[in-house]
């Protein structure tokens, strides 16, 4: 939740949309002058919030929503089955140089790579057989660096970065062992790559927080040509 709010204060956006908003934990943190709507499914506008949408995101942002300077998705795309179509409507709600912000837990962290080969799941995605309701807050699409990144760049979105979080890195001696060849690989493209682009990919892709971080928080922004 700061590093969102330290993101935003450095573009101070005159206009928010918090999607899925959650209790409203943005607005208490934003210091600079800005209006902000919210859409949930299931929470209610909380105070703060100049307009309030309880709607199911499965089918993208309501057309009839404004456009806005940012738009911040917390913990919310790993609940879609649906992630490419909501993230084309937020494009379609965002002004020129606008930016989104996207944060969701991390599953190529080493931890999480050992459940998976155990177990055949990540952490935070069960097996939901015999628990699936449509609607629900089930966790049904884990996310790393390099998939966020794919789906941004479908959506349309540019300036794709990860941002650091405070969390230690790697949490246990163990994982340090498992993610070195991931990091090595990295920074191996990174020094092979072509372009400015593909360089800061592979360096976000081989950090810390992307193989060892337990949360991803990425910024992309739109250029839209007139």
């Amino acid at each position: 939740m700061p590093i969102v709010a330290k993101i935003l204060e450095k573009k101070q956006p005159k206009t928010i949309l918090d999607v899925p908003s959650g209790d409203g934990w943005l607005t208490d943190l934003l210091k600079f002058h800005h209006e902000i709507d919210g859409i949930d499914l299931f929470e209610r506008r909380k105070k703060g919030y100049r307009d309030f949408l309880q709607v199911d995101l499965e089918n993208g942002l309501p057309r009839e929503l404004p456009n806005y300077d940012a738009v911040v998705c917390c913990e919310g795309i790993e609940h879609l089955g649906n992630p490419l179509l909501f993230l084309k409507t937020i494009k379609d709600h965002i002004n020129n140089e606008g930016i989104l912000v996207v944060t969701t837990p991390n599953i190529w962290n080493p931890s999480s790579k050992i459940k998976f080969l155990t177990r055949g799941f990540f952490p935070g995605f069960p097996n939901l057989a015999g628990k699936i309701e449509i609607g629900s807050h089930m966790h049904i699409m884990p996310w790393s660096f390099p998939w966020l990144y794919l789906y941004l760049t479908l959506a349309g979105f540019e300036g794709i970065r990860l941002h650091e979080v405070d969390e230690k890195k790697p949490k246990h001696i163990i994982e340090k062992i498992f993610g070195w060849p991931q990091t090595f690989y990295c920074n191996r493209k990174a020094r092979q790559a072509v372009s400015d682009e593909l360089k800061l990919y592979w360096k976000d892709a081989g950090s810390l927080q992307s193989v060892y971080g337990r949360r991803l928080v990425v910024s992309a922004t739109v250029q839209k040509r007139l």
